[in-house]
């Protein structure tokens, strides 16, 4: 794809693409721009600005620029987007962004005319309101109702998107914060409700008292009326921890649960019941798993270890079911029974549960399936699979404790996302909301090839390009890939890729790499801590793939990734910077000797491992990209972005690593959005624009 020029940006582009092939000089010893951890330092801020200041005249000043922004606008901003449905007190709920409403509201309407073509939506807290009236910079981050009535909720409000919140309790009847509710000032914090008098309180009760990944780990009892500095301590766990979450679960049935997870690591808990006269029994339950809900009396498990227990084994992967009574009768003897269990190529996607059931989303080779599972009275499940589409994600949005009804979103790369209305007694299942095309895909295709890493395991990857794409290396191709923590990569539609990279003769890569969830837990631990370069080597193996089979070469590949993605990015620039002539790198971690001292770092000593570890610490150093940046190296250049508001992997990596590369004088873009958390920006125009300037980058590298 060719393009017009003015002289004046055509020599900026040009200087930026010779300055491409500059020789990298050694860079400097020890670490000069740690100064930059600072986040909001006067000296870092302005440092900030200058490189804003330098990059968005590069970016905003391309052609493709304007167009891709307008674009970007209008798809974020349209009026026909398909809200999103949330289930409570018998209505359906969505939060709502608009041109009007930057902040956004938090909307309702009722099942029925939510199924109309053009609902009639009722608001019910207005967040550009109450920002104005507060005077605050917040954000809307969710909202944790009294179940099973959920009229009164805890609203978590987001100071420019932070993971920190300020809590309020609001009610939902007359649409106003509750005169002398229950208030938690700012804070990582979250709580639980134990009745409509009582919630359970995780916080730092006095400033610093946090985990050593910045979290709370001391929980107390707070009534009604109470000031913070009266609520009763229940329990406390260690500095040591990742966190102490208080959490209750409730079914159609009114059967009632609190209990704690103390997580002891990033994948290990304990946890704990609340007992009625606030004691704690310990659940003889494995670390790793996740407690999905309650159905029927039956607490819902997915497990990510093997769980030995009364002379059998039952593999990770599983979905279990355990009797809320018996536990809290014989906590120390639990009686798990097997809902599901997963074959080699298998997965579970995420749970939901309604009066008398359970759905499951699960993947078979990284393709949705959905599955209705309801208690039997002989204590076995029976299961009535969903007729859904094909080579989709699946996944429950919404279900109801009080019938039948769950909403599920179903997605695919080419195809735009759908809410199926499903009916969890009889499995009926039909289209209740359609989002219209964003872009033509009717001249696309997806494959789904596979590639061999380093030490023979076969990679999947999904691949989406023009039908009519000629195998002669000159396709702009970016891979997108994120490789941790258990998390699956699946088949989505965007509307930016289609429209602002598909539909210009792009070609768009997702994989499948080790330490995402794909098959699995197995597939997840294969590349924890000092295993890691495995993810690395099913990165690079895919790039190989897709230049294999002459779809593109390093001059037109461009990669991407956020956070973790963003490190995996990282390291490819500095072990493969020869393949690639694009690497855009979001809100990442890169210095991997400090990260554990960087905002929540420490929780993820259970994926990287610690520098107190002396093995892993050199592992660590060995492909920390901050620390492996080298002289006499030609790089590309990258394009870095983060944001300042990023209280979780916070924008001291991006910041260090482009302040690096200034010294070795190696050329980078680099841009920090003022707002957002640890994501693009707080508000729709935010995010359109870090797109666009994402996409006008591939664009100048590899449409060239």
């Amino acid at each position: 794809m060719l393009r017009t020029l003015s002289l004046a940006l055509t020599v900026a582009v040009a200087a930026s693409t010779a300055a491409q092939t500059t020789v990298a000089k050694p860079p400097p010893p020890g670490d000069p721009f740690i100064w930059l951890e600072q986040q909001t330092g006067a000296r870092a801020m302005a440092w900030v600005k200058r490189q804003n200041a330098r990059t968005l005249p590069i970016l905003q000043g391309d052609p493709h620029f304007k167009k891709f922004y307008a674009d970007e606008l209008k798809i974020v901003n349209a009026k026909d987007r398909v809200p999103f449905p949330d289930l409570l007190g018998g209505m359906v709920y969505n939060f709502w962004q608009s041109p009007s409403h930057v902040r956004g509201i938090w909307r309702r309407t009722t099942v029925a005319d939510y199924a109309s073509k053009a609902p009639h939506w009722e608001t019910v807290l207005d967040m550009d309101a109450v920002a104005k009236a507060a005077g605050k910079n917040w954000f809307y981050r969710g909202a944790d109702c009294n179940e099973p009535v959920e009229r009164y909720c805890m609203v978590d409000l987001s100071d420019g998107g932070e993971d920190a919140v300020t809590e309020r309790e609001f009610d939902t009847k007359t649409k106003t914060f509750v005169p002398n509710g229950f208030t938690l000032p700012r804070a990582k914090q979250n709580s639980a409700w134990v009745d409509n008098d009582t919630l359970l309180v995780a916080r730092p009760w006095t400033p610093g008292e946090v985990t050593a990944s910045g979290y709370a780990y001391d929980v107390r009892i707070l009534k009604r009326g109470q000031p913070l500095g009266k609520a009763k301590p229940l329990y406390k766990g260690q500095k040591s921890d990742i966190s102490v979450q208080p959490f209750t679960l409730v079914d159609g049935d009114g059967h009632r649960m609190t209990l704690l997870q103390r997580g002891v690591t990033f994948f290990t808990s304990e946890y704990y019941l609340v007992t009625p006269n606030d004691g704690l029994k310990k659940l003889a339950l494995p670390q790793k798993l996740n407690i999905d809900g309650m159905v029927d009396g039956k607490i819902i498990l997915t497990l990510n270890q093997n769980w030995t227990t009364g002379g059998k084994t039952i593999p990770q992967g599983s979905l279990i079911a355990i009797g809320a009574s018996a536990a809290a009768a014989k906590p120390d003897a639990l009686a798990p029974t097997v809902i599901w269990t997963p074959g080699p190529r298998d997965s579970v996607g995420n749970v939901g549960m309604t009066k008398n059931a359970v759905i499951v989303t699960s993947y078979h080779n990284v393709r949705g399936r959905a599955t209705i599972f309801s208690p039997k009275s002989d204590g076995t499940w029976a299961s009535t699979p969903i007729s859904l589409p094909d080579n989709s994600s699946i996944s429950v949005q919404a279900a109801s404790l009080h019938g039948t009804l769950a909403y599920l979103t179903v997605t695919g790369f080419l195809t735009p996302t759908t809410v199926w209305n499903v009916d969890t007694a009889t499995g009926a299942a039909k289209v209740e909301k359609a989002s219209p095309a964003r872009f033509d895909a009717s001249k696309d295709v997806v494959e789904q090839h596979e590639a061999v890493s380093k030490d023979g395991t076969k990679i999947p990857y999904f691949i989406v390009h023009p039908k009519n794409m000629k195998y002669d290396g000159l396709n702009p191709t970016v891979i997108n890939a994120y490789g941790g923590f258990q998390i699956s990569m699946t088949p989505f539609y965007s509307p930016a890729i289609g429209k602002l990279w598909l539909e210009h003769g792009g070609v768009f890569v997702l994989a499948n790499i080790r330490g995402g969830g794909e098959f699995g837990p197995a597939w997840h631990e294969a590349g924890l801590k000092t295993h890691r370069q495995r993810i690395y080597d099913d990165f690079y193996a895919v790039a190989q793939d897709v230049i294999h089979r002459k779809v593109t070469t390093p001059r037109h590949l461009g990669i991407m990734g956020g956070s973790n993605g963003g490190l995996l990015m990282g390291v490819e620039f500095t072990q493969h910077p020869s393949e690639y002539n694009a690497v855009d790198i979001e809100v990442p971690l890169l210095d991997m000797l400090r990260y554990e001292k960087i905002d929540a770092g420490a929780s993820w000593v259970g994926e990287y491992g610690s520098v107190k570890n002396p093995k892993e610490r050199a592992f660590l150093a060995k492909i920390s990209p901050y620390n492996n940046l080298r002289g006499g190296v030609a790089y590309p250049e990258p394009f870095l972005w983060t944001t300042t508001k990023d209280d979780r992997v916070g924008p001291q990596h991006a910041r260090k690593f482009a302040a690096k590369l200034a010294y070795m004088h190696v050329p980078y873009l680099f841009y920090e959005v003022t707002e957002g958390g640890h994501g693009s920006g707080a508000n729709l125009k935010e995010e359109a624009h870090t797109s666009a300037l994402e996409w006008t980058y591939f664009a100048m590298k590899l449409m060239e």
